[in-house]
């Protein structure tokens, strides 16, 4: 492991579930300029087991202890979507800095409030849409930025797996679950079609935002069909490219997730892996210039770690933000919201337009 630097983000975790087992307890274990100051969750028996293998300088029963503590300086929101909100809120109004598991929300209306209370704050809320800090994602990022000039088109998609499950299970650390965890008032996973499109549609949208833009109108059709579920969206985006989206729950295959893109002086083809490989995505940039196609080798996967270390950098050092912010989980929401709607419908909706949830 590398070196950690002398100055370190002191990070409180919210919630000890499996996103913070799988992800967040080791990012901040491992990454150079952040420590594991103090972990917090209701279960007395989950959080104590958590402390014992993980070590936090602090634990913590109660939130408001936790935000009281001046020793901590930001926030990971690893709780069910339907807290995301409310702790983000109270995490900024007692002034720490906030990285929050996407999606950022359920509705329009309480993540506009929350991108309202940001601005006002003065601090930093990073969405975590953690494939931002994919290296060959990077790299096809920086072409598009820099080398392939108007963008005509671009296809992206991503389809979980039936198999999914079972692969990810041989890889993860063993979750540690508790009868005394927090639940939501709904079982988010009561409403399939509305839990897939908030667990894996907002990860295929923030990846069409980070490289297209903006999005200024979806037009998407679903099939259900034998237990799953497939969402093919056409979208326009700001900048006048097309696109087309795939969200297809589950496929009857291996996990299949990558892009397409078609711009001025050159393409790009990736495939993306499965996160919990922590395996960077295999990208091909051609670059009509020379008639050559590279690919960058990414040797560090650890997506949840570089995350950390880009939010932590952005705080300690005045970094550019390169993860997903406020506006990014609003636009999320937005679309989410979008695609559902014409898929109930059979229209086309702009993102601007919609209220409410999915």
């Amino acid at each position: 492991m590398p070196k950690k630097l002398d100055r370190r983000l002191r990070v409180g975790v919210l919630g000890c579930g499996q996103i913070a087992q799988a992800a967040h307890f080791e990012s901040c274990t491992k990454a150079v300029n952040a420590d594991l100051h103090a972990i917090c969750d209701v279960a007395d028996d989950l959080r104590e087991r958590m402390a014992a293998t993980h070590a936090p300088a602090k634990s913590y029963r109660d939130y408001d202890a936790m935000l009281a503590d001046p020793d901590v300086e930001a926030i990971i929101i690893a709780t069910s979507d339907a807290f995301h909100v409310p702790a983000s809120l109270k995490a900024l109004e007692a002034g720490k800095h906030v990285l929050c598991e996407k999606p950022l929300g359920l509705t329009v209306e309480e993540v506009e409030e929350l991108e309202r209370a940001v601005a006002r704050s003065g601090k930093i809320l990073q969405v975590g849409h953690m494939k931002r800090f994919d290296a060959g994602l990077q790299a096809a990022k920086q072409f598009i930025d820099t080398r392939m000039g108007e963008m005509l088109a671009l296809k992206a998609w991503y389809c979980d797996s039936t198999h999914r499950y079972p692969m990810t299970d041989a890889v993860q650390p063993l979750i540690v679950s508790s009868a005394n965890a927090r639940k939501p008032a709904e079982n988010p996973k009561a409403d399939l079609k509305k839990y897939y499109m908030l667990a894996h549609g907002c990860h295929l949208i923030d990846l069409a935002r980070y490289f297209a833009g903006d999005i200024v109108e979806v037009d998407a059709r679903l099939n259900q069909r034998f237990g799953a579920y497939c969402w093919f969206v056409d979208v326009a985006f700001a900048n006048g490219a097309l696109g087309h989206l795939d969200l297809t729950v589950a496929v009857r295959m291996d996990w299949h997730e990558g892009m397409q893109i078609y711009g001025e002086n050159g393409s790009i083809l990736g495939k993306i892996y499965n996160p919990w490989y922590y395996k960077s995505s295999d990208v091909d940039i051609f670059d009509e210039a020379d008639g050559s196609t590279r690919r960058v080798l990414g040797a560090d996967g650890h997506f949840y770690r570089r995350q950390l270390e880009g939010f932590a950098s952005v705080i300690l050092d005045g970094a550019a933000m390169t993860g997903a912010n406020a506006a990014d989980g609003v636009a999320s929401v937005r679309n989410m919201v979008a695609i559902a709607q014409s898929a109930r419908t059979g229209k086309p909706v702009r993102p601007a337009d919609v209220s409410g949830g999915l």
